[in-house]
C-alpha cells in the first residue's frame, strides 16, 4: 500500500478562483499519458482583468471539442518561459443552449455518420434540449428512422463526451494532477465515481501514490463520519502496511498497531476515537480474511500467506527424490579439470561448498568479502555443465533456452555475475517476467532450466522471494548465494538470514579469506566489523584505506576536496562512489549531490539542462535509478548517464527529453519519467548493495545516529573494491560497529520447523530462540561486550581535521596512498 502524498488535495480551492468562458480554438498540446492538455481559447467572458480576445489555457481535461464552449474555473499564472495562462483547477461544457448551437455540435467531428442534414432532424423532432433527452432515454431517438450505424454512434459519443467529462472534473475537484487522475480512471474507467463514492479508501488501498490521508479528504467531502467502518479499516491496513515497511517486519502486533492507527486518524482528521472501535474493527477485518491473526501478531494476509507459501515451496524442494550423488573418484577427478579451466587453485572449504551443492536440490552458500563465493559460482558452472553435458557456449542455444539461469535483486548485481562467470545475467524482475511496480507486481512466469544460481540473496525481500520459488520447476537445483550479514532487503522480510537461521536446508558459511590483492586491508576491516570491533590500526592509513577525522560542519568541504585531488589523479565519475545513510541535511545525500555535481559535473556556458525537483540534470550526470523498468531492462539501484537533453523544439513529439545510457542501453525519458531518476554522485549505502566502486568515500558522523548499526557499516565498506576513504568522527564509527540491528520479525523459520516436521531437538530450539528474540531490542554496547573498546585505538587527536587544512586545500582523498592511480587495480 504506497504511502505517497503527491499533490495538496483541494490546493486549487484554497487559491483564489478566477473563471474563464470562451470557445476551444485550438489544441496545442495533449498528453498521450494523461489528460493533461494546453488550449487556445477565444475569450468570451473573465472575471479578471485581460486585453486580449484569446488566452492559454492548461489543465486536466477530457476530450475537448474545438468551436465548443466550456467554462474554467483556476488561476492566472505567469509561465516562466511562455508568459501569462491561465491554469484550470476544473472546467464544464457550457452546453449549446441554441438550436443552431446544437446542431453545430452534433454535426461535428466526432460525430461520425452524423452530417448537418440528420443532425438538423433530430434537433427539429427534439428541441433545443436534445441533448439532455437522449442522455435521460434514448427511445426518445425513436421515429427518426435513424440507421443503426448512426444511431450507436450517436448515443456512444453524447455518453463518452459526458461520463468521460464528469469523471475528470470530479477528480479535479478532488484535486489530482493529471499523472494520478489518469491512473485512477484507467483503473476503473467509467465506473470511477461510482467507487469513489461508495467507498473512497479503495483509492488508498489500490492506487499506487494515494496515502490513506488524501483518500480520507475526499471520504470527508461525501460525508463518511470519522467512526464510519470503511474509514477505521483503511486506517489500519495503512499503519500495518507502514509498520512493515518502516521496520523491516513481515507483521506487527496489537499496542504498535492501535498507536499508529489512532495517530494517523487523529492527524487526518483531528477527530479522537475510542481505541475500542479500532480493536472492533481488528477483530471484523479478521472475520473477514483481511488481516490474519497469529497468537500475539498480526499480519497483513499477503505477508502471512507468503512466508507460508516459502516453508512450503522449500519442502517440496527438499523432499523431491534425492539427486545420485557424484562419486568422489568422477568429483575429484572434474574438479582438476574445471581448476585447470578456470585458471584457479580452490581451497578446501570451497572444494567442499561446490560438492556439498552439487549433490543437493536446494543449497544456502554465505560468506564475507573475499571468502571466494564468485569463484565458488564460477566453479559451480563449470562442474555443472561437465556433469550435465551442457556446453558453455551460449551462441549454440536460442534465446532464453541456456539451462543455467543466473539471476540477481540489482541489474548492477546481475551485470556482475555476468562478467565474472561470461554467461548471461538478469534481475530476478525480469527472470520471472514481472512488471516494475513493486505494488501490483504481477504474477511469475514458470521457469525452465536445470539450474538456478542467485546472487545477493540478502536484497531479496519476502514477496520477491515466494514469486520465486513458485516459479520453480522439480527438475530445476537451486542455489542461493549471499552474505548474511549484509543490511536485510528494503522491503518486509531476511529471507536469507531466516533461512540460515532454520538450519534444515543444506548449506554451507565460508570463513576461509583468500582474496588479498595487493595486501588489502579492506577485506580485513570489514571482518572485523562483523566480529563487532575496529582493528588497531583504523586510524592509520594504509595502502588502499585512509581515515579522515572530520566534523559534520566539515564533511562538504573535506569531501569536495578528497574528490577534487582524486579527479586529479584520474579517478572518473563513475570510479568514485560517495555513500551515506540519510538524505537530509548539510552532510546528507541531497545536499552531497548537489555539492558533487558542482564539482564532477559543473555547469557550462550554453549547456542544456532540466531542472526536476530540486534537482538540476545536466549531459554528463551520473544518475540513480529508483524503480525496476523491465520493459527498458532497466531496474532499481542501476547507474547510468546522461548522454543527451531534448528541448521541446528539438523533439518530434514536443516533449522535453533526457536521454540516458545504463551501459550502452540508452532511453528517453519523458517529464513523466523523471521522478524514477536522481543524482548518483552520493548515494544510500542501501541503494550500493550489489555494487562495487574502485573509490568509495564514506562519512559517519553523529547526525547519522538513528541509522548507524554494524551491518550498515559492514555493507558500505564492502562496497569499496579497492580503495576506500573514512571520513568523520572515530567515535560515531565506534558506535555503528557496537550496535547490532534489531531482529526483524518474521516467521519464516518457524514455519520451516512445521512443515519439515520440526527437524530436530536442535532445531526446534533454534526456532524457539527466533521467536524469542525477533520482538527483542538487541542492542550490544560496550557495555554487554567489553573486548569492542579494548580494541580500540587509544589516541587518535591527531587525526581530526583542522579548518587550516580545510582553508588551504590540503586534504588529499590518496594519504598513504602514494603513487597510486586507478590504473594501479588494473589486472
Amino acid at each position: 500500500m504506497p504511502t505517497n502524498e503527491s499533490l495538496d488535495l483541494f490546493s486549487a480551492e484554497s487559491s483564489k478562483k478566477e473563471n474563464v468562458i470562451g470557445k476551444v480554438e485550438a489544441i496545442f498540446f495533449e498528453s498521450s499519458e494523461t489528460f493533461y492538455k494546453v488550449i487556445q481559447v477565444k475569450v468570451s467572458e473573465v472575471n479578471f482583468e485581460w486585453a486580449n480576445d484569446d488566452i492559454v489555457i492548461t489543465g486536466n481535461f477530457a476530450d475537448l471539442i474545438e468551436g465548443n464552449d466550456y467554462h474554467f474555473e483556476g488561476q492566472l499564472v505567469k509561465h516562466p518561459k511562455y508568459g501569462q495562462q491561465f491554469q484550470a483547477f476544473n472546467y464544464q461544457s457550457e452546453t449549446p443552449t441554441t438550436k443552431a448551437g446544437i446542431i453545430a455540435y452534433l454535426s461535428g467531428n466526432n460525430f461520425q455518420g452524423i452530417g448537418l442534414k440528420t443532425a438538423t432532424k433530430i434537433v427539429e423532432h427534439l428541441g433545443a434540449d436534445a441533448i439532455q433527452k437522449i442522455l435521460e432515454d434514448e427511445q426518445n431517438l425513436a421515429g427518426l428512422n435513424l440507421r443503426d450505424a448512426q444511431k450507436k454512434s450517436l448515443l456512444e459519443t453524447i455518453h463518452s463526451d459526458n461520463g468521460m467529462q464528469q469523471i475528470i472534473i470530479e477528480l479535479n475537484s478532488y484535486g489530482f494532477g493529471s499523472r494520478m487522475a489518469s491512473a485512477i480512471f484507467n483503473r476503473y474507467r467509467e465506473k470511477t465515481i461510482e467507487v469513489i463514492h461508495e467507498n473512497p479508501y479503495r483509492l488508498a488501498l489500490e492506487i499506487n501514490g494515494i496515502g490513506f490521508k488524501k483518500a480520507d479528504a475526499i471520504a470527508e467531502k461525501l460525508d463518511f463520519a470519522a467512526d464510519s467502518p470503511g474509514r477505521i479499516q483503511a486506517a489500519v491496513l495503512q499503519s500495518m502496511h507502514d509498520l512493515c515497511h518502516e521496520r523491516g517486519d513481515t507483521y506487527t502486533t496489537a499496542e504498535p498497531l492501535l498507536q499508529q492507527t489512532l495517530g494517523l486518524l487523529m492527524s487526518s482528521r483531528h477527530v479522537s476515537l475510542r481505541p475500542e472501535l479500532i480493536a472492533d474493527q481488528l477483530l471484523q477485518m479478521a472475520n473477514d480474511g483481511k488481516i490474519v491473526g497469529e497468537e500475539n501478531k498480526i499480519y497483513l494476509r499477503s505477508y502471512f500467506e507468503a512466508e507460508w507459501r516459502i516453508a512450503e515451496n522449500i519442502k517440496r524442494l527438499l523432499n523431491l527424490k534425492d539427486k545420485e550423488n557424484v562419486s568422489e573418484k568422477i568429483f575429484q577427478k572434474l574438479m582438476l579439470q574445471v581448476e585447470e579451466q578456470l585458471g584457479i587453485s580452490y581451497g578446501e572449504d570451497q572444494i567442499s561448498a561446490i560438492q556439498k551443492a552439487l549433490n543437493t536440490r536446494l543449497f544456502l552458500l554465505t560468506g564475507g568479502p573475499g571468502t571466494g563465493k564468485t569463484t565458488i559460482i564460477n566453479g559451480l558452472v563449470a562442474m555443472f555443465a561437465m556433469l550435465n553435458d551442457i556446453s558453455l557456449d551460449i551462441n549454440e542455444y536460442k534465446s532464453d533456452e541456456f539451462p543455467i539461469l543466473l539471476a540477481a535483486p540489482t541489474g548492477r548485481a546481475a551485470k556482475k555475475m555476468n562478467e565474472s562467470t561470461g554467461l548471461p545475467a538478469c534481475t530476478i524482475h525480469r527472470l520471472l517476467g514481472l512488471n516494475g511496480n513493486d505494488d501490483e507486481i504481477g504474477e511469475p512466469q514458470q521457469l525452465d532450466g536445470k539450474l538456478l544460481i542467485v546472487d545477493e540473496m540478502s536484497m531479496v525481500d519476502v514477496n520477491l522471494f515466494d514469486l520465486l520459488l513458485e516459479s520453480i520447476p522439480n527438475h530445476m537445483q537451486l542455489i542461493l548465494v549471499g552474505d548474511k550479514d549484509q543490511l536485510p532487503s528494503v522491503g518486509p522480510g531476511q529471507v536469507f538470514a531466516d533461512l540460515l537461521e532454520s538450519r534444515l536446508i543444506p548449506n554451507k558459511e565460508l570463513k576461509m579469506i583468500y582474496r588479498q590483492e595487493n595486501k588489502s586491508s579492506i577485506i580485513p576491516l570489514a571482518h572485523s566489523i562483523k566480529e563487532g570491533h575496529l582493528p588497531e590500526d583504523f586510524a592509520i592509513n594504509q595502502s588502499d584505506r585512509s581515515f579522515i577525522g572530520c566534523y559534520a560542519s566539515q564533511i562538504p568541504d573535506v569531501i569536495r576536496q578528497v574528490v577534487s585531488k582524486a579527479q586529479q589523479r584520474g579517478f572518473s565519475k563513475r570510479d568514485i562512489q560517495v555513500l551515506a545513510p540519510i538524505y537530509r541535511g548539510a552532510a546528507g545525500i541531497d545536499n552531497l549531490n548537489l555539492l558533487l555535481q558542482d564539482v564532477l559535473n559543473p555547469k557550462k556556458t550554453g549547456s542544456k539542462e532540466i531542472n526536476f525537483k530540486q534537482q538540476n540534470f545536466r549531459i554528463g550526470d551520473k544518475v540513480l535509478h529508483l524503480v525496476n523498468s523491465p520493459e527498458n531492462n532497466v531496474f532499481n539501484g542501476d547507474i547510468g548517464e546522461v548522454v543527451g537533453i531534448q528541448t521541446s523544439k528539438e523533439s518530434k513529439d514536443k516533449k522535453e527529453k533526457l536521454i540516458l545510457s545504463f551501459d550502452g542501453n540508452e532511453i528517453s525519458y519523458t517529464s513523466k519519467d523523471w521522478n524514477k531518476l536522481k543524482l548518483a554522485y552520493c548515494m544510500s549505502i542501501h541503494k550500493a548493495q550489489g555494487s562495487e566502486f574502485k573509490l568509495v568515500i564514506l562519512p559517519l558522523v553523529r547526525q547519522y545516529a538513528r541509522m548507524l548499526k554494524r551491518n550498515l557499516l559492514y555493507t558500505a565498506v564492502t562496497r569499496a573494491q579497492n580503495l576506500l576513504i573514512l571520513l568523520g568522527e572515530q567515535s560515531s564509527y565506534k558506535n555503528c560497529v557496537e550496535k547490532v540491528s534489531i531482529n526483524r520479525k518474521t516467521m519464516i523459520a518457524q514455519r520451516l520447523a512445521s512443515v519439515l516436521g520440526n527437524g530436530d531437538e536442535k532445531n526446534k530450539k533454534n526456532a524457539n530462540k527466533h521467536q524469542i528474540d525477533s520482538g527483542v531490542d538487541r542492542e550490544m554496547t560496550a557495555d554487554t561486550n567489553p573486548s569492542a573498546v579494548k580494541r580500540q585505538p587509544q589516541n587518535n587527536e591527531d587525526r581530526i581535521l583542522t579548518m587550516d587544512l580545510i582553508n588551504n586545500n590540503e586534504i588529499d582523498p590518496l594519504i598513504g596512498m602514494d603513487n597510486k592511480t586507478p590504473y594501479s587495480f588494473q589486472k
